[in-house]
């Protein structure tokens, strides 16, 4: 089974994504119950979600201030 995980597990506070695969929590824990074709679907995503947590630089500062 394909995964997009890479062991960095990391929640972004503002989205919920995980900052190292895309997912949310909901996705991450349901992982091995999806269809091939649900996870699929959800890995074409990934890269615009990962794209989208590091286009704004600012948001780290944000977050913490």
């Amino acid at each position: 089974m394909r995964t997009p995980c890479i062991r960095v597990c990391c929640l972004d506070p503002l989205t919920g994504l995980c900052t190292g695969c895309g997912r949310t929590t909901r996705e991450i824990a349901g992982w091995m119950r999806m269809s091939d074709e649900e996870r699929e679907a959800i890995m074409q995503n990934l890269p615009a979600r990962l794209a989208a947590l590091t286009s704004e630089p600012m948001r780290t500062l944000e977050a913490a201030g």
